[in-house]
């Protein structure tokens, strides 16, 4: 085997290409950058979404919809993936950060999804209709913040 793993160099060891060192080296006059143009210059970068000229994709292609800055990020949680939280009492956002279901960076609303068996009791900052019922329909509360 030619290249055995003890010859071979980390990056900070391999030694940098010098250009411009005269035609021997290989990387002399141009230095690698070809004949004329803006890419042979130096300083001439040319961006990466630039298209020679032509009309470029981010705007040729319409515009459509907005981004509301001022949106409060919504986290969402199902029902039953409280129920397997639900032995520790009440349901609260703090509870829910540390049992891994959100991430607490938003407010916290719990969707409904199939009939639940025991009674929770849930604190959220918002519940959908369904999951209202459900909780309520299974003899606990739903508490919003």
């Amino acid at each position: 085997m030619a290249s055995e793993l003890s010859n071979l160099l980390s990056v900070s060891e391999q030694k940098r290409t010098r250009v411009g060192r005269g035609i021997g080296s290989g990387k002399g006059k141009t230095c690698g950058r070809g004949m004329k143009g803006q890419k042979s210059r130096s300083g001439g970068k040319v961006p990466r979404w630039f298209e020679g000229g032509q009309m470029p994709m981010q705007r040729r292609l319409p515009k459509r919809g907005f981004k509301n800055i001022f949106a409060r990020p919504v986290e969402i949680v199902r029902l039953c993936r409280l129920v397997g939280v639900a032995e520790r009492g009440a349901i609260d956002p703090e509870l829910m950060v540390k049992s891994g279901l959100v991430t607490g960076k938003g407010r916290i609303k719990v969707l409904g999804g199939e009939p639940i068996d025991c009674a929770l009791h849930v604190k959220a900052h918002a519940f959908s209709a369904q999951a209202r019922a459900l909780i309520e329909r299974a003899g606990g509360t739903a508490e919003e913040l």
